[in-house]
């Protein structure tokens, strides 16, 4: 038989998986690789930077290989990892828990939950900008992402006209990421009731991405989708990553609530799935109930480092000619508006090739038709920002000269 020279082709569902975080650090790599500095300001891993997983954490899952603990678990978590996540749920205010499942970080949770509710062709509400995972997501099970403005004149508040706008007959959930990333804007509690009422009306499935929510810059905490929400059906992700510094642990959880009838089909789908990848590594979530149950005294450190690092590059961007940036109240990053260039990638690419300070454009975020931004970390130490903010503020100053003379 004449052998075959044809290439092998991927699988058409991956042609719109994109993924702007990592896909600009492969830039970043090939300048490494020529000797240049490089300043990176475009991944959200505390652990990057001059920040640690608290000893404890770490302590927990030291003992749990001790023990032996390295077979499989059920596929919903250990008994103690799923009891300390539903009682933190209900210290916040959640009620109506059906179902905890305990995951491969927020990350997995999220796919599980897409991918059992969401048909091809189907959509579901998107904040935009937002996090890229969930229209990656999307993309590879022929569904469709459909995009809601945040209102960056009025602080990042999800406008809920423009979500209102957006639902039609196809639309199975709406997506709230509160603290959001890119933007660090924390939703307030009116505005969050009113989306859990247009939920209501269309009979919408809740998605509450919370895993920001102990990092707070100013102002109050914020409450939570499922508090609000009370009988109708949400599924709230959260996890150890930036809470409590633990990215590469890969602990998640997602929490379903809400009328158990009205969730009972997905819920079981979701579970089904989760049954299907086996389980979460077992001794890893020993870090679960350490982090939620033990010393929290990282949290006040972490959040008054960041809030100084915030106001730091807040005002040095503020003062460059172009720029305009909203004061984040949560997370880590800002998300600056550029005024002056054609193209918030070209400009993050130039950027990089010129300086080699790395941020990530705001395209891969997604948002408002006609804009530009590019979203800035605020994780490192106050002398790399600095020193970052003055190679942007220096090519800022020089792209300007340039279009003038």
């Amino acid at each position: 038989m004449e052998a075959r020279n044809s290439a092998i082709v991927a699988a058409e569902r991956t042609r719109g998986v994109k993924y702007a975080i990592r896909d600009i650090v492969m830039m970043a790599d090939a300048l490494k690789k020529q000797g240049r500095e490089v300043v990176h300001l475009n991944i959200g891993d505390p652990i990057t930077y001059d920040f640690a997983t608290p000893p404890h954490i770490i302590d927990a899952i030291y003992q749990e290989l001790l023990n032996g603990n390295t077979g499989y678990s059920p596929s919903h978590g250990i008994a103690a990892a799923v009891q300390a996540i539903g009682q933190e749920a209900e210290r916040k205010g959640i009620v109506n828990i059906s179902q905890i499942c305990v995951t491969h970080g927020a990350s997995e949770g999220i796919e599980l939950a897409l991918t059992a509710l969401v048909n091809p062709g189907e959509n579901v509400l998107m904040p935009t900008p937002g996090y890229p995972l969930y229209t990656a997501v999307l993309s590879k099970i022929g569904a469709i992402a459909n995009p809601y403005y945040l209102d960056e004149g009025n602080e990042w508040q999800p406008d809920v006209a423009d979500i209102a706008n957006k639902v039609n007959d196809k639309t199975r959930a709406i997506v709230v990421i509160n603290p959001n990333n890119p933007t660090g804007s924390i939703a307030d509690e009116a505005t969050l009731g009113q989306i859990v009422e247009l939920a209501r009306q269309h009979g919408l499935l809740i998605f509450a991405d919370e895993i920001y929510d102990k990092i707070l810059l100013e102002g109050k905490p914020p409450t939570p989708l499922a508090k609000i929400a009370q009988d109708h059906p949400c599924i709230t992700f959260n996890g150890l990553s930036k809470s409590y510094i633990g990215p590469g642990l890969r602990m998640g959880w997602a929490i379903i609530t809400g009328d158990p009838k009205a969730h009972a089909d997905f819920t079981d789908a979701f579970m089904k799935m989760a049954r299907a990848r086996l389980c979460p590594t077992t001794p890893m979530q020993g870090a679960i109930s350490a982090a939620l149950q033990g010393d929290q005294s990282h949290l006040a450190d972490m959040s008054a480092r960041l809030k100084t690092r915030r106001d730091l590059v807040v005002s040095r961007i503020n003062a460059m000619d172009g720029f305009q940036c909203v004061v984040p109240k949560g997370a880590f990053y800002v998300f600056p508006t550029i005024q002056d260039a054609a193209s918030d990638w070209d400009f993050a690419v130039d950027l990089l090739e010129e300086t080699g300070v790395v941020t990530v454009p705001g395209t891969g975020f997604g948002q408002r038709p006609g804009t530009k931004h590019l979203r800035i970390v605020l994780l490192p130490p106050e002398d790399v920002l600095n020193q970052a903010m003055d190679k942007l503020a220096a090519f800022v100053d020089k792209r300007r000269r340039a279009e003038t003379s």
